[in-house]
């Protein structure tokens, strides 16, 4: 199994003076997978990103990438690209131009590095000659993601890719993170948006004040929380309050920071006994319209770690 892991961290410790950023920190990240890092602000996600990206070297524990134990040299193993809080960019070079330095940078020919193919899998070809000064924040992030795309990495590691863009931005670097995954790349994404990650991720990491407190698969993160409060729109909202107020393990909520009215139910349930609701409510004839939580459940499970973390409970 080991030779499938692009990521493997064992007790990783990472202080700056008094500061404990990491402390004992695990990951395994397999190849061809997408994984979410996540975590309050302080975390120490940027710290971890760092590490990956060679911008840092570990006080203590172990790192293996790409299946090559990490020294301490502050160097990208090979096959490692991505960037942490945002890519560097000359804003007086176009998009074209920022990608061709840094081909050179490498000693590679631009007219032969694919400069103008991983321009259009981000959606940049109208903007390749525009100077970056001019570009957007979304725009900055694509092109970032552009640069790391021309090494092509074994494991790319982002930090927020998706800040700052707009629909179709964000539809054309999900596109790129999919495709790149099932070629095999191993993709470490770092994310304040829940949607992304629960759109793009296999799995996700959870880390709060410098320790790992879930990893794992996203079901098994839903399931292991015990109750989310879910919205309920029904053909008879009279018979659905009636059906939850007898079934077991729920409860009707009435004020859940949702828009209530005479046809939502809200109730709160774990996940087993939200499934024996649906089915008490088809056997009493009550069709179900629309069942979705009013919090998604890495959000819900993701707020409960940390606070539990933060708390010391």
């Amino acid at each position: 199994m080991d030779t499938l892991l692009a990521v493997r961290a064992r007790g990783i410790t990472k202080c700056f003076g008094d500061v404990v950023a990491l402390d004992g920190v695990d990951l395994d990240v397999t190849q061809g997978q997408i994984h979410g890092l996540v975590g309050p602000n302080g975390a120490g996600k940027t710290t971890l990103l760092g590490l990956l990206l060679g911008l840092a070297v570990a006080d203590s524990g172990r790192l293996e990438i790409l299946g090559a134990p990490v020294g301490r040299a502050f160097a990208a193993p090979d096959g490692v690209a991505g960037f942490v809080d945002g890519p560097g960019l000359y804003p007086s070079l176009t998009a074209r131009q920022n990608l061709a330095a840094l081909v050179a940078l490498r000693g590679h020919d631009a007219r032969t590095a694919g400069i103008d193919d991983v321009l259009d899998q981000v959606g940049l070809t109208d903007v390749a000659d525009d100077r970056a000064r001019g570009f957007s924040l979304g725009m900055r992030q694509r092109l970032g993601l552009a640069a790391a795309l021309l090494t092509r990495p074994r494991l790319l590691v982002l930090d927020e890719p998706s800040n700052g863009l707009d629909p179709s931005g964000k539809k054309h670097v999900h596109r790129v993170l999919t495709r790149l995954a099932a070629d095999g790349t191993a993709v470490v994404l770092s994310s304040h948006n829940m949607d992304d990650l629960e759109a793009l991720c296999s799995e996700v990491t959870i880390v709060a004040t410098g320790r790992v407190v879930f990893s794992g698969p996203l079901n098994k993160l839903a399931a292991d929380n015990r109750e989310l409060d879910y919205r309920l729109l029904t053909s008879d909202p009279q018979a659905a309050r009636r059906v939850a107020d007898d079934a077991p393990g729920v409860r009707v909520v009435d004020d859940a920071g949702v828009r209530q009215d005479a046809e939502l139910l809200v109730v709160r349930a774990p996940m087993a006994a939200l499934d024996d609701l649906v089915v008490r409510l088809v056997e009493e004839g009550v069709a179900l319209r629309e069942l979705a939580p009013v919090v998604s459940p890495l959000e819900a499970a993701f707020l409960a770690l940390t606070e539990q973390q933060e708390t010391g409970r």
